[in-house]
């Protein structure tokens, strides 16, 4: 659907790339109309593991038709599908990689989007972790089908033409973990012809070489009906808690199966987040209309060693948070007491030593109460929540 092209930035003196849509020099005005309403789309989403849009722009090629173009930022890294040419990733990486991606995609559909082409073609493996790529055909949800996509990736409903949903995304990040662990994806099908015509009265498979609970969630995501399938933020928060177990029982757990963690992870999907991830305590106490003196960087952040579950240190993982909610697109309606209250509340949980389980559990039930009482958007504790899930295993990592 497209060329990209390695280009220089004249005016800022930089590097970007230059994605041509080739249907629009075929086409005309609809596929320009399509391209720049998708820029505009992808345009208003930023997330640092996403791809981020520059400009669009339209061009007049020298056989005088008019090209469509969108700049984007010139990533250096291995694309996941050219990586998966050599064989699958160990399932901690898998799940990694998968964790990172399950984040973006909450944070899309927590703003109405779809992308609708979740694959490994579209995942950019780079020094600073994974990316996902190529806007190209998000849709809003709710918007029809157009028939566009990648067959393997694409969920049985499409088929029917039913509308854009966070499902489908949800569906392709089941194939792509699927992929990852195996070396493959979990249906043969690769054209759309073949997908019409494909019967699967089974239930959708697990990955073998995957630990249990980890398999079960890749089946969750492939289940063919859409309402029974977990959302983006569930199996973000899923498979953090799977990558927080210290490393030597994830080592037990690749070769004996993971019965306990099975049973956590499955508490975790069907539950609200934070309500099963650690037990209900009061929180520490706080003024939350005096903010008290900030402490020092050892006091509040005991663990800073960077975790291979996540690939973050602790400060890490509490600037996301901070981060997360100062940022208009996600928690942009927050009043400003409630955010000052989370800030002291998690600064609280962290400099108490020895007492950091209790005190974050504390973080997540104050979660839950400003959602209940209506001051903070689902979408934004959501996120938020994510973040709590990376401090924990920040200062569980060996």
């Amino acid at each position: 659907m497209s060329v990209i092209w390695r280009a220089f930035d004249q005016s800022l003196q930089r590097m970007v790339a230059v994605k041509v849509q080739c249907s629009s020099l075929q086409t005309g005005l609809g596929d320009r109309v399509r391209a720049r309403s998708e820029a505009r789309a992808a345009a208003r989403f930023i997330h640092p593991d996403a791809i981020e849009i520059y400009d669009y722009g339209e061009a007049v090629t020298t056989s005088g038709e008019v090209a469509a173009f969108v700049v984007m930022p010139l990533l250096d890294g291995v694309p996941l599908a050219e990586r998966l040419e050599k064989g699958p990733l160990p399932w901690p990486q898998a799940a990694a990689v998968a964790m990172r991606i399950a984040r973006v995609l909450a944070a899309v559909h927590a703003r109405g989007l779809v992308h609708r082409d979740v694959t490994a073609e579209n995942v950019l493996l780079t020094d600073d972790g994974p990316k996902l790529l190529d806007f190209g055909i998000a849709a809003w949800a709710g918007d029809p089908d157009d028939g566009r996509g990648t067959p393997p990736y694409v969920p049985p409903e499409r088929l029917a033409g039913a509308t854009a949903h966070p499902a489908v995304d949800v569906y392709a990040l089941g194939v792509l973990l699927f992929t990852m662990v195996e070396g493959r994806t979990p249906y043969p099908e690769t054209t759309w012809e073949q997908l019409e015509t494909a019967r699967r009265p089974y239930p959708p498979p697990r990955p073998p070489s995957a630990p249990h609970a980890i398999a079960v969630l890749c089946q969750r995501c492939l289940d063919p009906e859409p309402a029974r399938r977990p959302q983006a933020a569930d199996v973000a928060a899923a498979l953090s808690n799977a990558l927080s177990l210290p490393r030597r029982i994830r080592r037990g757990l690749a070769v004996a199966g993971a019965g306990a963690l099975g049973l956590s992870l499955v508490a975790l999907l069907q539950f609200p987040t934070g309500q099963v991830a650690a037990p209900v305590t009061t929180p520490p106490p706080h003024t939350p209309t005096q903010e008290a003196p900030l402490p020092t960087q050892e006091a509040s952040m005991p663990s800073m060693e960077s975790t291979e579950a996540t690939g973050q240190t602790v400060r890490q993982a509490v600037d996301g948070f901070h981060q997360t909610l100062e940022a208009s697109d996600v928690c942009g309606a927050l009043d400003g007491d409630v955010a000052l209250d989370l800030k002291q509340v998690l600064r609280g949980a962290l400099v108490t030593a020895g007492q950091e389980e209790a005190g974050l559990a504390g973080v997540h039930q104050k979660l839950a109460d400003r959602e209940r009482e209506g001051r903070l958007d689902p979408a934004c504790r959501t996120q938020l929540e994510i973040h709590l899930n990376e401090i924990t295993a920040a200062r569980r990592s060996p």
